[in-house]
């Protein structure tokens, strides 16, 4: 029986081709328009460590105390800095009461290529500990990360990022071999897959949906060379001049990450993170009440608003255009449908009762629906090459569509002009027959 009603669809959407054409296009744009929009939101808002994200957290300190949050630039709900000092960073990681814990800060290194015919280049680059890698479920292509031996030690030692590799190496495995950063040299001891999560939700401060870092080195061995924050610092006064200034001021530039395994490791170190602001304030670094927190990948996501208002309310003005499509095609399909109220009451004088009609005319709409999903798709994938050029570098990651976002938006497109038909059927299915049959 489906595949009848679906013959008499084809039928009946040839016959009228002009209503056909104006159905599908109207469908097709509100559903391409919606699913743009719908596409680059699902990117930005999405978990990028989706099955650690309950079990990785990052703590915050209240250090700047009443008054502190004009030092903030991006003010958030509770006023909290988004950010540890070096002091904190390093107390926490001195106190280990996490399994697997990283301090880390963004900065930039000057590469010599081995090339002597290449010109040295500014290279991103990540100072953190071994456990980063493990933590973050990092892939490698060759070597591993360094030893946690090279992490106490300040060791000269680097992982590069595949993209790097390939630039100065020509993709071939260098693991075991230097490269001169700053003038120094550095042994390499792996080399890792492309890897860049988005948002970036280690370091937001860093570039939210900025390209991938291309350099990872010891935490201790950048603190040790002083090689200056490349993300944001934020003090609540001028900390004064000098390399070591920052490491002993109340300015925050670093992030601490901490894998907690299951809620009683989660309640410890949330005890212990409280334990150790009580006990800063005693010794009489905090003269208020200072605050504590600590929140996993989601609530982190959440806390820091990653989506902008802007996206969120261009979302909402693309499902009003859809709805206002919708409209459009309900009118039509009411126009259509009842165009055929003669062909419809015979089929009722023959037998046919309203059950039979309403099914009908819900798979022609379904075929419908299907035909302007699928200019939807073509549709949508326009937008996303075209809203590509808005955007720069690693962001423009954000625009490519998967195949979820194609399921997505056929099924939108069937579900809601089903939904959109609901009316022109029941109109169609309740046509009097004596009253057509009379006339004719």
């Amino acid at each position: 029986m489906l595949g009848y009603y679906i013959n008499l669809a084809l039928r009946s959407l040839r016959q009228n081709g002009v209503l056909t054409v104006l159905m599908v296009t109207a469908i097709g744009v509100g559903i391409g328009a919606s699913m743009t929009t719908l596409s680059i939101f699902r990117a930005m808002s999405s978990n990028p460590i989706r099955d650690k994200s309950s079990r990785l957290f990052t703590p915050q300190i209240d250090n700047y105390g009443p008054g502190g949050e004009g030092a903030v630039t991006e003010p958030t709900s509770d006023h909290l800095p988004m950010e540890l000092t070096y002091t904190d960073s390093v107390a926490l990681m001195r106190a280990h009461r996490a399994r697997h814990q990283v301090a880390m800060y963004a900065t930039v290194v000057a590469v010599t290529p081995p090339d002597p015919r290449q010109l040295p280049i500014q290279v991103p680059t990540r100072a953190t500990y071994a456990d980063f890698f493990t933590m973050f479920d990092v892939p490698f292509e060759y070597g591993a990360p360094w030893s946690a031996l090279d992490d106490d030690g300040a060791a000269p030692v680097i992982v590069l990022a595949r993209d790097l590799n390939d630039r100065l190496f020509g993709g071939a495995n260098s693991v075991g071999r230097t490269l001169r950063l700053n003038d120094q040299e550095y042994r390499i001891t792996g080399v890792i897959e492309d890897w860049n999560p988005m948002p970036r939700f280690y370091d937001l401060y860093s570039g939210k949906f900025g390209g991938p870092e291309e350099i990872f080195m010891p935490f201790t061995r950048a603190v040790a060379q002083r090689l200056p924050s490349a993300g944001m610092t934020q003090c609540l006064k001028n900390p004064g001049t000098g390399p070591d200034v920052l490491l002993h001021s109340e300015c925050v530039w670093t992030q601490l990450w901490v894998e907690l395994p299951n809620d009683a490791a989660v309640r410890a170190y949330r005890s212990y993170l409280a334990g150790y602001v009580a006990e800063q304030r005693r010794v009489g670094r905090f003269g208020w009440p200072a605050r504590s927190a600590l929140r996993d990948v989601s609530q982190w996501l959440g806390y820091n608003r990653i989506v902008s208002s802007e996206v969120s309310v261009l979302l909402l003005v693309s499902l009003a255009f859809l709805l206002v499509c919708l409209l459009n095609a309900v009118g039509l399909m009411l126009a259509k449908f009842m165009a055929r109220a003669p062909h419809v009451c015979t089929r009722r004088a023959l037998g046919a009762d309203r059950r039979a009609v309403f099914g009908q005319c819900l798979v022609e709409a379904g075929v419908v629906g299907i035909l302007g999903g699928l200019v939807g798709v073509g549709l949508m994938m326009l937008g996303l090459h075209v809203a590509a050029g808005l955007f720069s570098g690693a962001a423009v990651a954000l625009t490519r569509p998967d195949g979820g976002d194609v399921a997505i938006a056929l099924a939108l497109s069937v579900g809601a002009t089903l939904l959109a038909a609901m009316y022109p059927t029941w109109r169609a299915s309740h046509v009097q027959p004596a009253w057509h049959l009379k006339v004719q």
